[in-house]
């Protein structure tokens, strides 16, 4: 019965899990479907980690260099393409650079993330496809990590830029009825940067309720009113048309309960999390439940946010809803441990449990 765990996706919830998984004896075998490891932080050049303001290059960098380790055995440009077994003994079939091959594992941790929402996908009422200036939180931190924060369309520095909270979040209409958690820190870290950046350009964030968690209304929220004087504006956008070379966006000051019409260079639309193509491809060969949004089922949560509904087959990070990176790092020690305990459960039992297909 092998004492090995497959870790399926290299962002952080994989490269911690992998690293937690050798630190207590067991051994990991982490595959990843790009040709680097780094998940959605490298996939989307992230500039600065919210709150703390540390590089996502250097964090990034120390995660890697955890799995640099002779109990792991590190994959790129892989993917699982089958599953057949049980917990002590799963079966798996990987697609990668030279051909298909079967591995035994005794659990598995899936670790596949999350996609940003495309906000052209249902509408285009903030013309994200027809305006340049229209741009995402990922499209303003690739500029940001090159130190540099401009209007796409001229390469000059904007004198006003908007951010529009809720953007494929908290949305029945589409279906996303969730909120992301994310995004009003990263936006408040994004607003803070292009201030440092550029001490003349006024930022603006129209949100539908500004949702800190933990820390972090201290820790960026009121510094980025109180010293970096961005401006928070409660209200909702209807849509962004241009005019005279600039993007005039309409909407309403809920706050003040008046008709809005405002000219902006740039817009950045605050983009809420979905589940990635991975993490519904995944699901399906470990034929793990999913919930209805996507992401995978939690059936012991709040009290268990590790384990899925296939014994021997764990969750960490986005994959299985949206996460902040401390929650991340959290889950994916608590599935390393989980895991390598019920291979060795499986082994003191001398029988797996139930299939996993």
């Amino acid at each position: 019965m092998p004492e090995r765990v497959l870790v399926i996706g290299g962002g952080p919830a994989g490269l911690e899990a992998a690293r937690a998984i050798a630190s207590i004896g067991g051994r990991a075998l982490l595959v990843e479907r790009r040709d680097v490891l780094g998940g959605t932080p490298d996939e989307s050049n992230y500039a600065a980690l919210t709150p703390r303001m540390g590089s996502a290059q250097e964090a990034l960098d120390a995660l890697r260099a955890g799995v640099v380790d002779p109990s792991i055995d590190v994959r790129t440009s892989t993917t699982v393409t089958a599953c057949s077994g049980s917990v002590g003994d799963f079966r798996v079939t990987l697609s990668g650079p030279a051909g298909e091959a079967t591995e035994s594992v005794g659990a598995i941790v899936v670790a596949t993330g999350f996609q940003h929402f495309d906000p052209g996908r249902e509408t285009q009422m903030y013309g994200y496809y027809e305006y340049p200036d229209v741009i995402t939180l990922p499209d303003a931190e690739k500029m940001l990590k090159e130190h540099r924060f401009v209007r796409p369309s001229t390469g000059e520095p904007p004198r006003n830029v908007a951010f529009i909270q809720c953007v494929g979040s908290r949305d029945r209409r589409l279906g996303n009825e969730y909120c992301s958690k994310v995004c009003c820190g990263v936006a408040s870290k994004e607003a803070i940067e292009i201030r440092r950046l550029l001490p003349d350009t006024k930022v603006y964030i129209f949100y539908i309720d500004m949702r800190m968690y933990g820390f972090w209304e201290n820790e960026i929220y009121w510094p980025a009113q109180e010293q970096y004087n961005v401006n928070y504006i409660r209200g909702i956008v209807t849509e962004i048309v241009g005019k005279d070379g600039r993007l005039l966006m309409k909407g309403e000051d809920t706050t003040m309960g008046r008709p809005l019409e405002v000219l902006m260079d740039v817009i950045v639309l605050s983009v809420g999390m979905e589940p990635s193509r991975g993490t519904r491809d995944v699901a399906g060969i470990l034929g793990v439940a999913q919930n209805k949004y996507g992401f995978i089922a939690l059936p012991g949560e709040p009290m268990d946010v590790v384990t899925t509904s296939v014994p021997g087959i764990f969750v960490a990070g986005a994959a299985a809803g949206p996460k902040d990176l401390e929650d991340t790092v959290g889950m994916a020690g608590a599935a390393a441990l989980r895991a390598v305990g019920a291979i060795r459960g499986a082994a003191g039992t001398g029988a797996g449990a139930v299939a996993a297909r």
